[in-house]
């Protein structure tokens, strides 16, 4: 009778150490991703896949990143407790549910109402309330909700996006994937100081671009 629990405890510790052999350190993000289940995030023929370290399609052409790129990006935004954040690219919703977890306030935004409808409805169905999802053009980002502590983008720029650094508060810190959609492209760490913006690369990574408009759905 105690399978099924003894393997979801050895599947959990097999997740946790692939994320520490890639460079997870930090425990607060450890214990965040460990709370929030991957599965239910990824549907259809790839459900089996969900706890392997690799990105998965869904809908409208997107992914959800591998898990490992999601801890090291979310370790690099360094979320404190009483953090307003903003997310760029909702796509399956992962990385906003292990925001909540780190941060007060959270605001997701994607050009596809049809990753954020069932997005919204998920996080309502899981009860999470300190997570705002919105339809919209996330290249622009929130100014109506400017300014953000922390800003993560999930989508690749040419440059970090100006409208998305003036959002950012003095001492902020913004990660983004930089570089052109169909070569490497690197993983930016980018700090909102009183003389300017101090950037550090941290890794190579491969994302789907970051396009402006609506989504055609």
């Amino acid at each position: 009778m105690n399978e099924p629990a003894t393997s979801d405890a050895e599947r959990k510790m097999q997740f946790l150490y692939a994320l520490r052999s890639k460079g997870v350190m930090d425990n607060r993000v450890l214990t965040a991703m460990e709370k929030v289940d991957r599965g239910a995030f990824v549907t259809g023929h790839f459900a089996d896949r969900a706890y392997d370290d690799m990105p998965l399609p869904i809908a409208c052409g997107q992914t959800i990143s591998q898990p490992s790129v999601v801890g090291l990006m979310t370790q690099a935004l360094d979320v404190q407790p009483r953090d307003k954040v903003l997310e760029v690219g909702t796509g399956s919703g992962y990385q906003a549910a292990i925001l909540s977890h780190l941060g007060r306030r959270i605001y997701t935004v994607d050009r596809h109402a049809a990753l954020t409808r069932p997005v919204r409805k998920m996080f309502a169905d899981m009860d999470v309330t300190n997570i705002t999802v919105v339809t919209g053009d996330g290249s622009f980002g929130l100014p109506e909700q400017a300014p953000f502590d922390r800003i993560i983008v999930t989508a690749a720029a040419e440059d970090p996006p100006g409208p998305l650094l003036a959002q950012l508060r003095m001492g902020g810190i913004m990660v983004v994937p930089v570089g052109q959609s169909d070569a490497v492209q690197s993983l930016i760490k980018v700090t909102k100081l009183e003389q300017g913006f101090d950037y550090e690369e941290l890794l190579p990574v491969r994302f789907v671009p970051l396009v402006e408009g609506l989504g055609q759905n």
